[in-house]
């Protein structure tokens, strides 16, 4: 059986971050994601409930805000209830595992969004030492000159193929 759900949208609102009484973080949040195709030249938009678990919750809550583009992976999952009226409902909502940025840190493309995404410099990891970089400087005096240095050439007849 396969179950498993892709979606690319922008965040409604800014996501709803809670504990369970047992100490389990979550989070829910809706998704706008645009149909492909449209009617009469309206493009229409679909509203997808979200829900994330733990470090998934975490950190959709710390680093994802209302606006911004997202990418995310997960499950459909139906709950089924009972309303305030009695009345038997289902839901449908996304069970997210994986979520990821769907734009530059620095320009999402939305506008009137006046986030600082100046916070997301520090999931940048610091440059490798020096010592570690490669140098992509002058090639090796050999190579200016034509020397051939240790290299031998190799005969068509020692070829094994």
């Amino acid at each position: 059986m396969l179950n498993r759900v892709i979606l690319m949208g922008r965040l409604t609102a800014e996501p709803d971050y809670r504990t369970t009484q047992s100490g389990v973080t979550m989070t829910r949040f809706t998704l706008a994601v645009e149909r492909d195709y449209s009617q009469q030249g309206e493009r229409q938009t679909d509203f997808i409930d979200i829900i994330a678990w733990r470090n998934t919750a975490d950190f959709v809550s710390r680093y994802f805000h209302k606006g911004q583009l997202v990418a995310l992976q997960g499950t459909l999952q139906v709950r089924s209830y009972t309303d305030r009226d009695g009345n038997k409902r289902r839901a449908w909502e996304v069970v997210a595992d994986q979520v990821y940025f769907a734009e530059p840190k620095r320009d999402n493309g939305y506008q009137g969004n006046n986030y600082d995404y100046s916070r997301y410099d520090q999931m940048t990891p610091p440059p490798a030492p020096a010592a570690q970089q490669p140098s992509y400087g002058e090639p090796a005096s050999s190579y200016q000159s034509g020397d051939s240095g240790d290299f031998t050439p190799v005969a068509d007849d020692d070829l094994p193929f």
